[in-house]
C-alpha cells in the first residue's frame, strides 16, 4: 500500500455553461490488486461529506465510486464509456434515484509508479428532479 497525495477537482455545467467547482487535495492510500487499482481517501470539510471514506476502484477505462460512513451519505456509482448507471444516492434529506450515462473516462495512471491522472465526463440525473453534466479529475502523485 502506497501513501499518495490526490487532487481531486469536479466541475459540474448547467445548459452547457460552467456553474460549480468544487477542488481540494487530500492525502489518501493506492493499492493494486489483480490488475484493478484501489484508491482510498478521507472526504474532508470542503466535500460536504467529512466523516466518509470513499474508495475508487480502476481497471481498464471503468471507474467504480463507492463512499460509506455518515449514515445519509452512501453512495456508489460505475463510470463506463457509452454506459447507463442507475442506482440510489443517499442524502440527509433521504435517498434519490440517481442515473449517470458516462460519456468519457480517460485512464492516464502509470501501473509501475502509481501516479497519472483520471478524467470523466459523464450526465447525471437525480430523481429527474436535477440534471447536469459534470466533469470528475482525480490527479495522483
Amino acid at each position: 500500500m502506497k501513501d499518495i497525495t490526490l487532487k481531486i477537482v469536479g466541475k459540474q455545467f448547467f445548459d452547457g455553461q460552467e456553474e460549480s467547482q468544487l477542488e481540494f487535495v487530500t492525502d489518501g492510500k493506492l493499492y493494486v490488486r489483480k490488475g484493478t487499482l484501489y484508491m482510498t481517501y478521507d472526504e474532508s470539510e470542503i466535500s460536504g461529506m467529512m466523516g466518509c471514506k470513499t474508495t475508487l476502484r480502476v481497471s481498464g477505462d471503468t471507474v467504480k465510486m463507492k463512499r460509506s460512513g455518515l449514515p445519509g451519505y452512501d453512495a456508489e456509482m460505475l463510470f463506463e464509456k457509452g454506459k447507463r448507471f442507475t442506482g440510489t444516492y443517499d442524502t440527509p434529506y433521504g435517498p434519490m434515484g440517481i442515473e449517470i450515462l458516462t460519456n468519457y473516462v480517460k485512464n492516464d495512471m502509470d501501473m509501475e509508479e502509481l501516479r497519472g491522472e483520471i478524467d470523466i465526463k459523464y450526465a447525471v440525473s437525480l430523481d429527474g428532479l436535477a440534471e447536469g453534466t459534470n466533469r470528475l479529475t482525480i490527479a495522483v502523485s
